[in-house]
């Protein structure tokens, strides 16, 4: 870490060069500086500029560390160090330390005593980084309940470290932040709300908490963020916030006190514990400040938006102003409205946006389940399985192994009962080995097994939380743009903008699609046709009826038997078969023309 106490980087630096150059290693200008990083809280991998250089090794051949805990604190991670230097053959040079300088050279696969030493040493770093935290814990623990002593960590918002008296540091106000919170509640004594606040301040390029922080340690603005579920981004600058700010108002830091994720510390007595002589706020003024939050916002906004919500289309719906995410808005006791609405969060994140929109919950819903379903309803769904595949060389190779060894015993027996034992076990391996020469290998496979349900009956048995999985698996978003003025009773369907993602089930829905068109071309050739087809059909049978009544008259007249019943029956239906093939060409070649048209 880099703190007050940290050995300069020149002294670092100076070190390495005398031991590289007693070891005739030349360092040049390569060199990996990761001030300010823990090495009991990441790996010599995670680290910025050194984890770089671990993944060139072959641009080098040596690393130098200033002594043993700048490049490992634990002996997990040196086990994984030294195996990175045992691959790679290089050696580990540690420039000073208890015993002076340590040169691990690991370009010796087969030399013990490099990987026995770093485990020694590794152990010892990591019970005295266990110490440290320890011996760290406890000063902290009881700096907590000192009066006036910060222990050095993160100020709240509006203070910053400085040098008590009679040694260590207390807080005193940061005249910058200060104006900042000035300027806060006077906007809220106006009337604006906390997201409207927000927006201004953001727009105004004022840092947000975390950058005014970063600032003043002389980092860059911004960094990674990022939710529970592993969604990591990383961003130019931190925005302030509807959430942060409400607690940055309502916590008790602003009147000088210690506070913890539990609440404020308290002495003995139950005395709040002071971090500071120069509170932000008096009592009254914290007072007055929380009950405008609380009267002008009961719940944080006119709509509570729920992060815990089973929504159906919460990120699927945008908000089509500001590309950005809508989030489900429930009436407040107070509001005029009635239902649920989806609706453009830019006020919640403290941004602008130019048009926001909004949508009734129940409306947006049926659209989106109407439009999914009449595209892809139809689909059958599928079910991904893994079939393993087989080889059995693994297997031969062992029992060839396993019979080459009792091979090797052969003649060692003495009793006639343990030759008999070896032949036995020795005709066992073999015809075992026999066996599995005759199988074949099979290569692991994936099936795509189709179903017997449609998406549709996938969608009627599911709950919302389900239907917003199957919305998202096939890349659907709609984006909603802002609805004119005046009163509506039904979706505007020009407002929404409707897109589904997913290769598959876009080439699917237009496959559903080219099949239904043709199904309804057929029908309109069909019902076009359909009267000359019956005419025609009636025309023939007529004839036919005719015909075999002249026969049978005549055969009546010569006093023969007249044609049996089943040779008429089956000329009929050969009839009717040739009609059947023939009206099908005619509608198929009429859905054609219709096509073409």
């Amino acid at each position: 870490m880099l703190t007050d106490e940290t050995t300069s980087p020149e002294r670092q630096r100076d070190a390495n060069h005398s031991a590289a150059a007693a070891l005739n290693i030349d360092l040049a200008d390569r060199e990996a500086v990761d001030l300010g990083v823990s090495a009991s809280k990441t790996t010599p991998f995670e680290r910025p500029e050194l984890g770089e250089w671990l993944q060139r090794p072959d641009d080098y051949d040596a690393l130098v560390f200033w002594r043993f805990d700048r490049a490992v604190r634990s002996m997990d991670d040196m086990h994984e160090l030294s195996k990175w230097a045992r691959d790679n053959r290089k050696m580990i040079v540690f420039a000073e330390g208890p015993g002076g300088r340590l040169v691990l050279d690991f370009r010796d696969a087969l030399n013990p005593m490099a990987q026995l030493m770093v485990t020694l040493f590794a152990f010892a770093a990591q019970m005295e980084a266990q110490s440290i935290r320890e011996r760290v814990l406890g000063a902290q623990s009881a700096m907590r309940t000192m009066p006036l002593r910060w222990r050095g960590s993160k100020p709240p918002y509006g203070y910053a470290p400085a040098d008590l008296e009679d040694g260590g540091k207390t807080l005193v106000q940061d005249k910058k932040a200060v104006k900042v919170i000035e300027r806060i509640i006077k906007e809220l004594m106006n009337g604006k709300t906390l997201s409207a606040i927000c927006a201004e301040l953001n727009d105004a390029g004022i840092e947000s908490p975390r950058d005014h922080w970063s600032l003043i340690k002389g980092r860059e603005k911004g960094g990674k963020a990022g939710n529970g579920a592993g969604l990591k981004v990383t961003k130019e600058r931190f925005k302030w916030r509807h959430g942060a700010l409400k607690r940055l108002l309502t916590s008790e830091a602003l009147l000088g006190w210690k506070t913890t994720d539990a609440g404020p510390v308290r002495d003995s007595e139950g005395v709040p514990v002071m971090a500071t002589r120069e509170p932000i706020l008096t009592r009254e003024e914290f007072d007055a400040v929380g009950a405008m939050i609380t009267d002008a916002n009961p719940d944080g906004t006119k709509w509570k938006f729920r992060v815990d919500s089973v929504a159906m289309l919460l990120r699927v719906i945008f908000c089509d102003g500001c590309g950005q995410h809508m989030f489900l808005g429930r009436p407040s006791a107070t509001s005029k409205q009635i239902s649920d609405v989806y609706k453009c969060g830019s006020w919640g994140r403290g941004e602008k946006c130019p048009e926001p929109s909004s949508v009734k919950r129940e409306w947006a819903e049926e659209y989106v389940r109407e439009h999914f379903l009449a595209a892809v309803g139809g689909l059958r769904m599928t079910e991904t399985r893994h079939v393993p595949g087989y080889d059995p060389q693994p297997e031969i190779d062992a029992t060839t192994a396993e019979y080459e060894a009792h091979m090797s015993e052969q003649g060692q027996q003495t009793s006639k009962a343990a030759q008999g034992a070896w032949k036995r076990r020795a005709t066992a391996l073999d015809a075992r080995l026999a066996e599995l020469e005759t199988r074949e290998a099979r290569p692991a496979r994936t099936e795509v097994i189709q179903l017997g349900t449609t998406i549709a009956d996938a969608w009627r048995d599911a709950d919302d939380t389900s239907r917003r999985d199957m919305l998202q698996e096939a890349g659907v978003t709609v984006r909603i743009k802002r609805a004119k003025r005046g009163r509506v009773f039904k979706l505007n369907e020009e407002r929404v903008i409707w897109r589904m993602g997913n290769d598959f089930f876009s080439e699917g829905a237009d496959e559903l699609a080219a099949i239904a068109d043709t199904e309804n071309e057929m029908r309109r050739a069909e019902e076009q046709l359909r009267p000359t087809l019956d005419a025609r059909r009636g025309a023939d049978v007529l004839a036919l009826s005719v015909q075999q009544l002249v026969s049978d008259t005549a055969a009546t007249q010569a006093g023969a038997t007249p044609e049996p019943g089943e040779a008429v029956a089956a000329r009929h239906e050969a009839l009717m078969s040739d009609h059947d093939e023939a009206d099908r060409k005619a509608i198929e070649a009429r859905a054609d023309n219709l096509r073409r048209q």
